[in-house]
């Protein structure tokens, strides 16, 4: 659990967002804030996620890490496209000014030394979904945050495609709205995503210690 936050100096709009997701993670274990994404830089980066997408540059998503991995479609079916400051785009690199940002200020406000992050593009095509798992590897436990921001404008309750929280005695279901993001620990919550019944798009990923 977080530690208990002190102020700290940041441009408003962005602190009152920052302070929103960290304030619900504290309450309920999950943190979740709208606008985490401005409309226009989720449009810009949906757009780039689509154009891999047709590119054919994404690939079907495993389980696991680099020493221990598998691909099973019966567990999840989405396709995956890192995210790198090489790839020198210029929306992928505002995503990363926004998570130094929110990165600083988590370390500021709450000491959790964070070191690192890592995050790609998901895209559930129709009828994709990913089984309960847990996020943090059974052989490496440098993930300490899971985080997840979509990019699906105008999303409806019938298209399916919710981020199902299993706490200890219920069920919390999450909307994959855009510009949405959503915030908990990697060791602690297992979690699922149903299945989505159009295109599902989102960037997701970690916050770690070296």
């Amino acid at each position: 659990m977080l530690a208990i936050c002190h102020i700290f100096s940041h441009p408003r709009s962005l602190q009152n967002i920052f302070n929103t997701l960290i304030d619900s993670f504290i309450d309920n274990k999950v943190g979740i804030t709208e606008n985490f994404l401005s409309v226009a830089l989720a449009a810009q980066l949906k757009e780039n996620l689509y154009g891999l997408y047709q590119d054919k540059l994404l690939l079907s998503a495993g389980t696991g890490n680099e020493t221990i991995v598998s691909h099973d479609q019966l567990v999840r079916s989405d396709k995956i496209y890192w995210l790198d400051r090489k790839h020198d785009n210029i929306h992928e690199n505002s995503f990363f000014d926004l998570m130094d940002s929110f990165v600083s200020y988590l370390n500021s406000t709450c000491y959790t030394g964070i070191t690192g992050y890592e995050f790609h593009y998901t895209l559930y095509e129709e009828g994709s979904f990913y089984k309960k798992h847990l996020d943090q590897f059974k052989n490496n436990d440098s993930r300490q945050y899971s985080m997840i921001i979509y990019l699906n404008a105008n999303w409806k309750e019938n298209d399916g495609g919710e981020l199902c929280i299993h706490h200890q005695d219920s069920l919390q279901k999450i909307s994959p709205d855009n510009g949405k993001s959503v915030f908990f620990k990697s060791s602690e919550l297992i979690h699922e995503v149903l299945m989505t019944h159009k295109p599902r798009l989102s960037i997701t990923g970690w916050l770690k210690i070296n």
